[in-house]
């Protein structure tokens, strides 16, 4: 039976889930005793032992990460705020209403109740005596859960050191908590609006690659994990993701996005750099020290599966790894380092 060659037959396999097309310009069959095709010499390249990884790169934005609305729970009227741009940290106003200022603390959980004494205890008395001590009140000792008259003196000092009716109470609205420091990106009330609503956009302090994805590339939005960085005017670095976020969509032409802030791990980078767009490449996969021949060494055998075709004519069937910048990861029996395939490139 003759080994049969067809030049430009495409196919397309998805391998190993990661998305990739492959496109193969022949197919053969793996028979031993085949004969060799009368055709051009073909070129060829050797089998090498090398690292591979399967990156992908995608366009991103330098900035302060994701902006996210805040709102006031405070009644009264807007009567002071925070200029475009500037960054506001633990204990100092976010804004004001009804000429009183109102803080910011830091922590994970929004204040959801007025604070006195005689509350059931709560993780949000945690929150506010964490932030006392971390301001310089700390009357209560290690803090807890627990609303005492020590967490009420605390709260008394601290509302005179801000001028503030000393009664030893905290509504939910007077003060807002972030997970940290925020700079305000842009300003949605102005002076004389109510203050129980939109008041800003905010961001982190800190440089930080904003990224929108498909939601069908969920497999590179895994916090934690390290990214590269292409800044211009700026050197190459590395990058963290630190937070994965969904869009939804409107269920016509907006589909729903991934929106990922990768915090930059080196800022001096990114020094003197206000915005810009960045390349980030995501790592998916790497393989060490294994054995890789370019795509268009592979052929599609008739019986099913791929193989390589050796410089003197020997079809080895190979099993297909990673693949990446144009190379792919193989193993079969017979096949070793230095060997020479035909291929396509």
């Amino acid at each position: 039976m003759k080994r049969k060659i067809i030049i430009t037959a495409i196919i397309a396999a998805v391998l190993l889930g990661t998305g990739g097309v492959v496109v193969l310009t022949r197919v053969a069959s793996s028979q031993a005793n085949a004969e060799p095709p009368k055709a051009e010499p073909s070129k060829t390249a050797p089998v090498k032992k090398t690292n591979l990884a399967d990156q992908q790169s995608i366009s991103g934005q330098l900035g302060y990460g994701a902006e996210r609305a805040l709102a006031g729970r405070k009644g009264g009227t807007i009567t002071g705020l925070p200029e475009q741009g500037s960054v506001v940290a633990r204990g100092k106003p976010l804004y004001w209403a009804d000429a009183k200022p109102v803080p910011l603390f830091y922590g994970s959980l929004p204040l959801y109740r007025d604070l006195e004494a005689g509350v059931p205890n709560g993780p949000d008395v945690k929150v506010v005596e964490e932030n006392l001590a971390a301001l310089g009140f700390q009357d209560f000792g290690t803090p807890d859960e627990k609303f005492t008259s020590y967490t009420a003196s605390a709260i008394k000092k601290w509302q005179k050191a801000l001028g503030l009716e000393q009664n030893g109470k905290l509504g939910q609205g007077d003060v807002v908590v972030q997970p940290g420091a925020v700079r305000v990106s842009a300003l949605s009330a102005q002076l004389g609006a109510p203050a129980a609503g939109d008041l800003m956009k905010v961001t982190g302090t800190e440089r930080a690659v904003t990224v929108e994805l498909d939601t069908n590339k969920q497999r590179l939005a895994k916090v934690g994990e390290k990214v590269e960085l292409s800044i211009p005017g700026g050197k190459p670095t590395t990058g963290t993701i630190q937070s994965v976020t969904k869009t939804p969509g409107n269920g016509m032409d907006q589909k729903p996005k991934l929106v990922l802030t990768i915090a930059v791990d080196d800022p001096a980078a990114a020094e003197g750099v206000d915005s810009a767009t960045v390349s980030t490449v995501f790592t998916v996969g790497k393989k060490q020290n294994v054995l890789a021949v370019p795509i268009g060494a592979l052929l599609a055998l008739a019986e099913g599966g791929y193989g390589v075709e050796t410089e003197d004519r020997r079809i080895i069937k190979v099993t297909v790894g990673l693949f990446a910048k144009g190379q792919v990861e193989v193993t079969g029996e017979g096949l070793r380092e230095g060997m020479k395939v035909v291929t396509t490139e």
